[in-house]
């Protein structure tokens, strides 16, 4: 392919950048410098636990509480090895320093060790003591126990940072110092031993859910999306993505979107999924005339979608198994419009974008060639194939993992066009295995917060406090709306819905997703579940909210990513992403109104569902052109102003309430077709 000099030049995907900048922006997985012998230590127990992984997914998994041992006992002893104490840790090692035996300190080798010990000490219980022992926790149980909440404390500050260890002290302080809360928290209290006992010995703490989760699920298809990529999938969906949106207005950046909704379909990482499409299509972006801030807010938001998008989403979807007791299939299915939905809406801004500042599409000469894309790398699809067909086909998460790992590497091995080495496999498996250290201590931390809700039922207090509040609103504000256009238990609902959603953002800006799910979908999802929202209809909406803290300031970890690889402003970047991403924040709203948009809620309908997808499409495209400032030609503020109410208006679930928001788009209609008439439009941009 040529390229002339002006050009954007062909995308190819180089996996070690793409590797070296997400190790560079995610603190997830920037581990400190290591000398020769603790690296090939640390790669070799990395490599382990993926091959632990690995074959239980396939032959097998072990009694509950061992598996789930297994995996935090390794998880923590190798964040103590590669995760420093502060941030001047990650300086090179002192190779003569005697209190850092191969680059790792003294004291976190033995922490190290301290951690396996404790974590193991439960699993080797047998069944008929521990049975015995629960309610009733011997000195040693106690002791080991506190140890390991400290450890636990420890390892997620250092992997995910200060919020969610925080966090996790408050709700303990709230478990010891009940009686001295005030009005409805008020609760008995307990001692330190029978906290110990609830979050060490049951499975409703440290070992609950979400740890299990990790260990079951998530760490198998994480490894499969880095095999994937590895053998050039991502590279095809790249291509395909070029080839179906780069010749339209603003190339790169639509191709950006498309590649990132392919992608996020193997990878489930925000960060992972930024960096990898964004070093190839940022720099397109800026070279094309898009301004750097607006450039790494496309694939920033873009990239939160891989979350949400089937067949492989984020660790939350997951959990939504366990939560909800429903199959992944269903989980899957549900998650198609909205995933949709989210994609749809940056495409829009960008379209409007493009169009505002009059930027080119891709020439032919800087189109990849499909067909000789396909015949390169079709072998690569087989995996995700088979691994969606045995999902179909009834089979459990891991063992569909276990499967699309196996063809990965397979395919690696056998495909001439490009075949893995022994050292390419090697090193999947250690990559792997660095996306599980952090989301597994941060999993067994939420943990911690999930048995404080069960052993206090203070899920039940915050719930009634909720909607007890959502209700005053309501009344107040139905002396002012009519209740013609909204119902009081409509209104009711809506202002639950509101603060709920605002306190998932707000917690997702210090903790991840993953985090924030649990603890939103123990709190938040039974006060929506008071109010008659279905339960899969409000984890979803917690979960959706969550994701969308990945870009919003000021915490946007895909954002900065972004920002880092444009040479931009982090903070600009960050709120030009989440303007990019606040249709995607309508879109839950509509799912709780209009429930059949999950295509598996009991209230489906064709008609319902077809009318709350029109509403949906509608109410997105009339507030992508208010925040842009462009519809058919430039808006005036008036304009923007009626389009930003009709969005409101059009995904509400009243009749009137919808044709109102028709209403106001007659004159924005009749404005924008006049001004088009008389050739208004955007001209180019410099970057």
């Amino acid at each position: 392919m040529t390229t002339q000099p002006d050009g954007i030049g062909p995308m190819e995907l180089d996996e070690d950048k793409a590797r070296e900048l997400e190790e560079r922006f995610d603190a997830e997985i920037r581990f400190r410098p290591l000398l020769p012998t603790a690296a090939w230590v640390v790669g070799g127990l990395l490599v382990a636990l993926s091959i632990f992984h690995y074959y239980t997914a396939g032959f097998g998994l072990l009694r509950e509480t061992m598996h789930r041992g297994i995996h935090l006992s390794m998880v923590l002893a190798l964040i103590f090895l590669v995760f420093p104490l502060t941030a001047r840790g990650y300086a090179p090692a002192q190779r003569s320093s005697a209190m850092a035996p191969l680059g790792v300190p003294l004291y976190d080798w033995l922490i190290a060790l301290l951690a396996v010990a404790a974590v193991m000490h439960v699993p080797l219980i047998p069944l008929d003591d521990l049975a015995f022992r629960v309610g009733n926790p011997s000195t040693a149980d106690v002791w080991l126990g506190g140890a390991l909440v400290l450890i636990l404390l420890e390892a997620t500050r250092r992997s995910v940072g200060w919020p969610l260890p925080v966090i996790a002290v408050l709700f303990m302080l709230y478990a010891l110092y009940g009686p001295s809360m005030p009005g409805i928290l008020v609760h008995p209290g307990a001692t330190v031993a029978q906290l110990v006992n609830h979050l060490y010995l049951t499975s409703q703490g440290i070992y609950g859910i979400a740890l299990g989760v990790v260990a079951t699920y998530v760490f198998h298809f994480v490894l499969f999306g880095v095999f994937a990529t590895r053998i050039g999938l991502g590279q095809l969906f790249l291509d395909c993505a070029a080839f179906v949106a780069g010749r339209f207005a603003g190339g790169p950046a639509k191709v950006s979107i498309f590649g990132s909704a392919l992608f996020g379909m193997i990878s489930g990482s925000s960060v992972a999924n930024t960096v990898t499409v964004g070093s190839l299509t940022i720099p397109a972006m800026i070279r094309l005339g898009y301004r750097r801030e607006f450039a790494g807010a496309v694939e920033a938001a873009s990239s939160t979608g891989g979350q949400i998008t089937p067949p492989i989403m984020g660790a939350a979807a997951f959990l939504m198994i366990e939560f909800l007791n429903l199959p992944y299939t269903t989980i899957i299915l549900a998650a198609v419009v909205p995933a949709f939905m989210h994609f749809f809406g940056v495409l829009l801004q960008v379209h409007f974008e493009a169009k505002r500042s009059g930027l080119r599409g891709l020439r032919p000469d800087e189109m990849p060639d499909l067909k000789a894309a396909f015949r390169r790398d079709w072998p690569t699809v087989i995996p995700l194939v088979a691994l969606i067909g045995v999902l179909f086909a009834g089979y459990t998460p891991y063992l569909a993992a276990f499967w699309g790992i196996t063809l990965c590497i397979a395919v690696g091995l056998l495909n001439p066009k490009k075949r893995m080495s022994v050292a390419d496999i090697v090193a999947c498996l250690r990559d792997g295995a660095k996306y599980a250290l952090a989301v597994g201590a941060a999993a067994a931390t939420v943990g911690i917060i999930v048995g404080v809700v069960t052993l206090t039922g203070v899920g039940f207090k915050i719930s009634y406090i909720v909607t007890t509040t959502a209700a005053q609103m309501s009344s107040v504000a139905s002396a002012i709306v009519p209740a013609w256009l909204m119902a009081a238990q409509t209104m009711t609902l809506l202002f639950t819905l509101v603060m709920t959603g605002v306190v998932c953002i707000l917690m997702g800006c210090g903790i991840p997703t993953t985090a924030n799910y649990i603890i939103m979908a123990t709190i938040a999802a039974p006060t929506l579940g008071l109010l008659g929202v279905q339960p899969i209809v409000a984890h979803f909406f917690v979960f959706y909210y969550g994701v969308l803290a990945d870009i919003t300031p000021p915490v946007a970890l895909a954002a900065y990513a972004a920002a880092g690889m444009a040479g931009a402003d982090p903070f600009k970047t960050g709120n030009a992403a989440f303007r990019l991403g606040l249709g995607k924040a309508l879109v839950p709203f509509v799912f709780v109104f209009s429930p059949s948009l999950l295509l598996v809620t009991d209230c489906f309908t064709w008609t319902s569902f077809i009318l709350a997808f029109a509403g949906c499409v509608a109410g997105i495209a009339c507030l992508g052109a208010a925040l842009s400032g462009w519809f058919l030609t430039r808006t005036a503020t008036w304009e923007r102003v009626l389009l930003t109410l009709a969005a409101v208006l059009l995904i509400a679930p009243e009749l009137y309430s919808t044709l109102a928001g028709v209403v106001l788009l007659v004159p924005v209609a009749i404005r924008q077709f006049g001004g088009l008439g008389r050739g208004e439009g955007g001209g180019p941009v410099t970057a």
